[in-house]
């Protein structure tokens, strides 16, 4: 399974929990803690995906 494909798998599973349990916005906390911290992880996961092939 390619990268792109893990990642897309996890933001719909973050997604479909996001819409089962709205009180807790699960993909916001995500998004605000990758803007904030900008975690490692992250920018290696942008370049996998983005890089040149």
């Amino acid at each position: 399974m390619t990268k792109k494909t893990q990642l897309l798998l996890w933001v719909t599973v973050l997604g479909i929990l996001d819409a089962v349990i709205p009180f807790f916005p699960i993909l916001a906390f995500v998004l605000v803690y990758v803007l904030l911290d900008r975690p490692p992880w992250f920018l290696n996961c942008v370049e996998e995906i983005y890089g040149s092939n």
